[in-house]
């Protein structure tokens, strides 16, 4: 089975675009195309590189590649004398298709491959040509004619997929033709490749030397086996006694089946028809691993219970009474002896959808077919009457039958044995004819070695595992459709129950399950569901697989993608007046066009000789998205939060939104708005409008090397920005924009203008299903776009001599070899001269006695009690001030006169000398043998160097190192030390098992006389600590913010010290080395924003992109993933990931405890992929909003009130009360209000939900005059939906332009008078003529109706609330509009 897996997972190919899958296919046409020969200087400019010819296939009219590329071998150029250079290949490709179109072509691309040092090749695209396959008659074209040269264009095909290049390709303006360089090729139809069709798949490339299952080998010395080809020998066998089983049993697969199929539908808004299973059909056919070799027979399988066995063969036979059997001997003829060569089963399930008796209720379509398991059994030639059994396939696997299939719930258990039969098994009895059979005993044993790994379990043993209802939601899947009499139904399959899951308490109760509210979290179920052990496991509890109840973040990014400004944009950001943005040479900026991906080149950017960066961002307008005008009104102003590069975070200041006309927009949707800076009134800015923000990237403040760290940054990340209400403090959205167009390419400067869709997401989750149902609808998630900022991007370069530099801000040194003060690696030592000064100001300590006994000094002054406590409270103010005297000079007071005074001083100069002496001296030793290093470290990055440690003595000396700080570490293992010297590329010495740890795990290593070793040192943290590197912060956002951040800066100088000590025998050192950890900034890849209820805990599952596993690598295949390893920033946050199995996608698991409300908390998630954690692979930013929680069940369409306590603080506030979604949440007052300090207010919330489902809102109290968050709440919704008592349907022209007049009639119940008012759940479509309308007891009104046009096809429900005067619901009508 190995041949078999391996030519199928090399023979997936790209199916051809959906267009051209409509139909029935035509005629295949087969094709024989020769590469002869490729000469010109394309053969050459990549030189001592090999050359290698790619083959794809390439539909021009959909830019769409389909097929399977084909490798040629790699060859060396050469130079004839006197000729161009060239190169041989002559090597043929075999393939057929029956897309028989003019835009079907052939692309070659030639390829350097150049290897490198660690065994991998380095491919880079030399040109590209097309080589027509169909002409404008769609008759294969026929190029075989003698030296048929090929012209090849620049650059890359994949270029081809680029909107701009339209067919037909040769004659586009942007295909650059490559001068002197062609390929020899010659390409003709090959008929005798029909004979091998059954065996090789449409639009697959194949080599004329390479080996097809079902194909015999060449004659003669061409190995061409594609030029007459000849087919091996077919061997026919039968299969007898197929029998089908499934886990646990037949009756709960299906009943679990058509649970998760029922739920699907709900989704689908398919309810009102109940699901039976109508067929269970089994499909067998050969495949050769590359396709079927014939149309897979098709047969329908009974349950045991309705077939009558005339005997019982066996102890497995007599046990299937849940089984799926089939009565009828299967043949296939087609079987060849070849070890890649299989037999297929496919079981799938026709599910009929009988829908229940309504009136005017039209049936869809009758029936939908589904793939649930599979399964493949490779024969290896022979065959015997001996049962054989192979567990079947389910899940995310590709499959022969290229259908998703119902996934498989192994990897859910725990035992080896009930693995294989956990998806279920199929059994049968396998013969040949007489003259093709083998001996029983040869077979079997091929047959014992299929088998053999892993073992196969009786089937009579039934697994107690009991499925425990999944809290998952459906999963989606492609599956082959079933033709009916009314059209083809495209159905979902979910996944399958896993066992044992975390389930929900469910009871029994007529023949349906009733799920409550109990759920678990992180818990499995070890009751009588847990699976039975070997008794020789000694009662021990098995791990089982984690599987978390919700469903993971996928941490993708949001979209960063840019559309281009209209003209009309264009013109009003152009007459606005915004500033000009500078080059080096005092000359504007002129916008360009964003670069072309395919066109950035990073040796243009090493080989730039401006290496100073100047990142501008300047913010221009802010517009409103059209479908938003009713979801909530428009912020005033806003401000903006986001982080470049490992730059501190950035919080604007406060951004005024302002119309053309000068004008504010409060609450309109006008199309764009600018950006105008606040005064300290509040009011806008009447200087420039937008706001400007520099980042300067130089060479003090990148390190040594950076330069390529940053411009590999523009080129592959993103900035995410949050865009802020700046009176309610509510996110507005957030945006993305793409960092590539900030390369120069080596141009002094670019700039260009960005549209970003601002969008924000709402995870909401559906109601229960309606009364009868056992399921609930799943979680979803709602994207919307809010608005779309408009954004300029400029990098102008300047020589790094041209950028000044702070004297604060010395260039940054990254050296990893730290030399020791006599290891002879030190430089001279430095000649200054200094002038010599009074022991009073060198010694702060000898001043300040000093200063106290001149105080002592003073009777007249102390002899009054007021002013002896005078002196005594400023007394520490003297000794600070006697501390300062270093470098001010010290001086005798001009009232110490006499000479005893003199020599009082003196005294006290000697007493202080005699009592710091030893210490001083100490300390000047210490001095002597210290060595100081600076790190400059970032959060997860791995620091290192070596420190050069050298025995001064002439014995032999075992010398201990003690590290004062838990961050700095010696590297004891050899392969974490080897590691970090590759990656530094640090030559030194290494040597195995150097060091030795004492009881106490202090480190130790042995010194030979005057030996001198290399002692390597690593430095890592995880604490994020608010710092601020030292001209780091952004230019531009005021002068008030920058001199604060400029005084941030000056505080954030300041350096952790790290001692580590080498000391010998009774603690004596030998060496000092003083590390001086300066921290900078980080960059953050990601930011992750949350909120959840206050003092609670926060548990999610992240998943991890796919940039872990290999592109295309089959999902369960071991091998090329690497470990992913996470480490917090924060110790009481709890962070892991871990394997849920080969292939399987990793999910990072948190579990945050959150603080009271209106706290944030802010830490780092540092992801690893090297098992060193040197540098993280990337770094995610987490920010924790703690809310307080209310809930809040109510009806759609209906008005609940509450009160909401205020509790105020130490001082009174002027606070305003905002929220989330203003059109179904009202607050009283709405307007602002005193809150008294430690006093108690309660705030009046309406809340009329227009959609059931739960959902929540969000309410903030902001301090309108400090614009502060005082309090904020969560409110999870409930809403439930109400009873509707009549449903109507109208049609509408969809694109005219008019809308539809429609009236309705409601009759009043009782017998008074009453008052009605009308609420619609979508008042951007249905407008009333009247909002509300009296009518006497037992009349009839009419209600006059307005429907909006619609622009797109499509159908709406509309609900219309008929409440009476309270505001409570009394009736609801459905309206259905399709717009045709």
């Amino acid at each position: 089975m190995a041949e078999w897996e391996r030519l199928f997972a090399q023979s997936r190919a790209v199916p051809p675009h959906a267009q051209r899958r409509h139909g029935v296919p035509e005629h295949s046409v087969p094709f024989q195309c020769v590469l002869k020969c490729l000469e010109g200087s394309v053969a050459v400019q990549r030189s001592p590189a090999e050359l290698q010819l790619r083959l794809s296939l390439f539909d021009a009219a959909h830019r769409h590649f389909f097929g399977h590329t084909w490798h040629s071998s790699t060859r060396t150029p050469c130079s004839p004398p006197g000729q161009p250079p060239r190169v041989l290949f002559n090597e043929a490709v075999y393939f057929h298709t029956s897309l028989s179109h003019p835009s079907i072509t052939a692309v070659v691309e030639v390829v350097a491959v150049t290897p490198n040092p660690e065994g991998l090749s380095r491919d880079v695209s030399c040109g590209f040509g097309l080589i027509p396959l169909f002409d404008s008659r769609r008759e294969p074209s026929d190029l075989a004619a003698k030296g048929r040269a090929l012209k090849l264009y620049h650059g890359t095909p994949r270029a081809l997929l680029h909107p701009l290049l339209q067919d037909p390709l040769e004659k586009n303006k942007y295909m650059t033709v490559m001068e002197s360089s062609h390929l020899q090729y010659s390409l003709k139809p090959h008929l005798p490749l029909e004979k091998v069709f059954h065996l090789l798949p449409e639009n697959l490339l194949v080599s004329g030397l390479q080996k097809i299952p079902g194909l015999l080998p060449a004659q003669g010395d061409t190995g061409d086996a594609f030029l007459k080809p000849r087919l091996m020998g077919t061997t026919p066998c039968y299969l007898d006694r197929l029998c089908v089983r499934l886990h646990p049993s037949l009756k709960e697969f299906e009943e679990e089946l058509l649970e998760q199929l029922s739920s699907d539908r709900l989704l689908k808004q398919e309810a009102g028809s109940t699901l039976c299973v109508q067929e269970r059909r089994l499909r067998v056919g050969v495949h050769n691993g590359l396709r079927f070799v014939q149309p897979p027979q098709v047969v329908v399988l009974q349950p045991a219970s309705r077939v009558a066995w005339g005997q019982s063969t066996s102890p497995i036979d007599s046990a299937a009474g849940q089984a799926l059997l089939l009565r009828s001997r299967l043949q296939l003829s087609e079987m060849v002896a070849h070890p890649a060569f299989g037999v297929c089963f496919q079981l799938e399930y026709v599910i009929c959808a009988v829908a229940k008796a309504a009136a005017g209720s039209a049936l869809g379509p009758a029936a939908a077919m589904h793939t649930v398991r599979w399964a493949l059994w490779s024969p290896f030639l022979g065959a015997t009457s001996s049962p054989v059994l192979l567990p079947l396939r389910g899940g995310a696997h590709p499959s022969p039958g290229q259908t998703m299939v119902y996934r498989n719930p192994a990897d859910s258990e725990s035992s080896q044995e009930v693995k294989r039969i956990a998806s279920g098994s199929v059994q049968f009895h396998v013969s040949t004819d007489a003259e093709h059979r083998g001996t029983p005993a040869d077979t079997s044993s091929k047959a014992g070695k299929e088998l053999e790994e892993p073992p196969t379990p009786s089937l009579s043993l039934r697994s107690q595992l009991r499925p425990a209802a999944s809290t998952q939601g459906p999963g989606l899947s492609l599956s082959q459709l079933l033709a009916s009499p009314q059209g083809r139904d495209v159905r979902t399959v979910p996944r399958s129950r896993s066992a044992p899951m975390p389930r929900a308490c469910s009871t029994q109760k007529d023949g349906h399950t009733e799920h409550t509210a109990g759920i678990t979290h992180l818990e499995a179920d070890l009751g009588s569901g847990s699976p039975h052990v070997d008794a020789s496991s000694g009662g021990h509890l098995w791990d089982l697989p984690f599987a978390p109840l919700q469903p993971p973040v996928t941490a993708v990014g949001l979209p960063a993608g840019s559309t281009a400004l209209s003209r009309a944009m264009l013109a009003l950001l152009h007459n606005t007046g915004f500033p000009e943005i500078l080059d080096g040479n005092k000359e504007p900026v002129r916008v360009t066009e964003p670069l072309d991906p395919s066109c950035y080149s990073p040796q243009l950017e090493e080989l730039d000789a401006l290496k100073s960066n100047e990142i501008t961002l300047q913010f221009l307008a802010f517009s409103r998205a059209p479908q938003e005008a009713m979801e909530g009104t428009w912020p005033r102003t806003v401000f903006l939060t986001f982080q470049f590069y490992r730059f501190p975070p950035v919080t604007t200041s406060r951004l005024q939104l302002v119309d053309m006309e000068g004008e504010r927009a409060a609450g309109s949707a006008a199309p764009a708005q600018v950006l105008f800076q606040l005064n300290k009134d509040g009011t806008p800015s009447t200087g420039d409008p937008g706001l400007q923000l520099r980042f300067v990237v130089d060479s003090t403040f990148l390190r040594p090397g950076e330069q390529r760290v940053f411009m590999h940054y523009l080129a592959e990340h993103s900035l995410q920005m949050d865009i802020w209400d700046g009176d309610s403090l509510l996110l507005v959205g957030s945006a993305a924009v793409k960092l590539k167009p900030l390369l120069r390419q080596g141009r002094p400067a670019v700039r260009t203008l960005h549209e970003l869709e601002v969008a924000t997401t709402e995870y909401e989750q559906d109601a229960a299903a309606a009364a009868g149902r056992d399921v609930l609808r799943p979680l979803g998630v709602r994207v919307a776009v809010r608005g779309h900022l408009h954004l300029c991007l400029a990098n102008v370069g300047h020589h790094c001599e041209e950028t000044p530099v702070s004297p604060g801000c010395p260039p940054l040194s990254h050296t990893h070899i730290v030399p020791s003060p006599d290891s002879g690696h030190m430089l001279t030592p430095h000649a200054d001269v200094y002038r010599p000064r009074r022991l009073a100001e060198v010694d702060p300590e000898l001043a300040a006695i000093l200063w106290r006994h001149q105080l002592e000094q003073i009777p007249e002054r102390l002899c009054e009690s007021h002013e002896a406590a005078a002196i005594q409270q400023h007394e520490p103010q003297c000794l600070a001030v006697g501390r300062q005297q270093d470098g001010a000079g010290w001086r005798i007071p001009q009232h110490v006169r006499s000479l005893q005074q003199h020599m009082e001083y003196m005294q006290i100069v000697k007493a202080h000398r005699e009592h710091t002496k030893h210490r001083c001296i100490t300390q000047v030793l210490r001095q002597g043998m210290t060595t100081t290093h600076t790190l400059y470290a970032m959060l997860g990055t791995a620091e290192f160097f070596e420190f050069v440690l050298r025995n001064p003595y002439n014995v032999q000396k075992t010398v201990t190192i003690e590290v004062d700080h838990p961050e700095l570490s010696v590297i004891l293992d050899p392969r974490e030390w080897r590691h970090f010297k590759e990656l530094t590329q640090t030559a030194t010495p290494l040597e195995e098992d150097m060091f030795h740890l004492r009881d106490d795990l202090k480190p130790q290593v042995y010194l030979r006389p005057k030996e001198t070793v290399h002692i390597p040192f690593r430095y890592q943290t995880f604490s994020a600590e608010p710092v601020v590197a030292a001209l780091l912060g952004p230019v531009g956002l005021s002068e008030k913010e920058d001199t604060r951040r400029m005084q941030e800066e000056q505080r954030a100088v300041q350096m952790r010290t790290i001692q580590v000590t080498f000391c010998v025998s009774e603690d004596k050192p030998i060496a000092l080395l003083q590390v001086k950890v300066e921290p900078r900034p980080h960059v953050v890849d990601q930011t992750f924003r949350f909120y959840h209820p206050e003092l609670t805990f926060l548990k999610k599952a992240i998943r991890l992109p796919p940039w872990h596993t290999l592109p295309g690598a089959l999902v369960g295949k071991q091998g090329g993933e690497p470990e992913v390893r996470v480490r917090c920033s924060d110790p009481n946050v709890i962070c892991e990931t871990k394997t849920m199995g080969p292939g399987e996608p990793r999910d990072v698991f948190l579990k945050v405890a959150g603080g009271p409300s209106p706290q944030i908390k802010t830490f780092f998630v540092a992801i690893y992929t090297d098992p060193w954690l040197a540098a993280p692979q990337c770094i995610w930013q987490f920010y924790l909003h703690s809310l307080q929680r209310l809930d809040v069940s109510c009806t759609a369409g209906q008005l609940s009130r509450l009160a909401v306590p205020l509790r105020g603080t130490r001082t009174l506030r002027r606070v305003k009360a905002f929220c989330s979604h203003p059109h179904e949440l009202k607050v009283d007052p709405a307007d602002a209000f005193i809150l008294p300090p430690n006093g108690l207010v309660d705030l009046f919330v309406g809340v009329r939900p227009r959609r059931a489902g739960s959902r929540f809102f969000y309410l903030n109290l902001v301090d309108v005059e400090c614009h502060q968050l005082v309090s904020s709440w969560l409110l999870c919704i409930t809403c439930r939906q109400p009873l509707i008592s009549k449903a109507f349907e109208i049609t509408i022209p969809a694109g005219s332009g008019k809308g539809s007049n429609k009236r309705i009639t409601y009759t009043n119940p009782y017998p008074t008078h009453r008052l009605y008012f009308l609420v619609t759940s979508r008042p951007d479509l249905l407008q009333f003529k009247e909002d509300s309308f009296q009518v006497a007891g037992g009349e009839v009104y009419t209600i006059g109706l307005r429907f909006a046009p619609s622009q797109s096809v499509g159908e709406e429900e509309i609900l219309i609330h008929i409440n009476d005067h309270k505001d409570k619901n009394e009736e609801t009508f459905c309206v259905k509009v399709i717009y045709y």
